[in-house]
């Protein structure tokens, strides 16, 4: 298995805190991809994911893996230890409701955010930019943190007493936050809390 990713990237950061918490960091061959110098849009990656976007898993029969979820959703599965997706019906669709609302509330407005609102991976590679689309979207990212502090005041994780992709998820638009500077407000008392628990998981503060 091979994973084309860049490190430290927020995206590339979901799928490296996955694999740690299954204790597969070593099952995989990462793969780093130039994006600052424009290799996600060459044919040879388009190939591999025509979106032109990091992380792509590559198995071991030639198929090509791509979206966040997607690539957790085969991690979970191919490696034993706790469940990342979830177990009965029940807890799998509150996570996949949790994280779905930790990607789109709060990762995706903070990349939309940075993309468009700021400087972002320089002119070469932001060829477009709406600056008040991406102002109203860090806006949106700043709401949102109040949501999900709240979530966290009555659960222990995101999305109930287990730790899952909803957690990591939620983690990396945080991390990707604090890149863009976007800060959080300090009366955001419970996410902050639950932002230091994650941060010290082995799987996290090892990376």
């Amino acid at each position: 298995m091979k994973i084309y990713d860049v490190e430290n990237f927020p995206n590339p950061l979901r799928i490296r805190i996955a694999l740690a918490e299954k204790n597969a960091t070593t099952e995989v061959e990462f793969i780093p991809v130039d994006l600052l110098n424009g290799e996600h849009r060459t044919e040879a990656f388009l190939a591999k994911n025509p979106l032109a976007g990091v992380p792509v898993l590559e198995l071991d029969d030639g198929t090509f893996i791509s979206e966040c979820t997607a690539i957790t959703e085969y991690i979970d599965a191919a490696f034993t230890g706790p469940s990342l997706m979830g177990i009965s019906a029940k807890e799998r669709a509150v996570i996949n409701m949790m994280q779905k609302r930790a990607e789109s509330m709060v990762l995706d407005a903070v990349a939309t955010y940075f993309h468009h609102a700021t400087d972002g991976l320089g002119p070469e590679l932001e060829t477009y930019q709406n600056i008040a689309w991406g102002e109203k979207q860090g806006e949106k990212a700043r709401t949102n943190l109040n949501y999900f502090n709240d979530i966290l005041a009555k659960s222990r994780f995101v999305a109930g007493d287990n730790f899952s992709i909803a957690d990591v998820t939620l983690y990396a638009g945080l991390v990707f936050a604090g890149f863009a500077n976007i800060a959080l407000p300090s009366h955001l008392t419970h996410l902050l809390a639950w932002q230091k628990v994650v941060a010290a998981r082995p799987s996290v503060a090892g990376l």
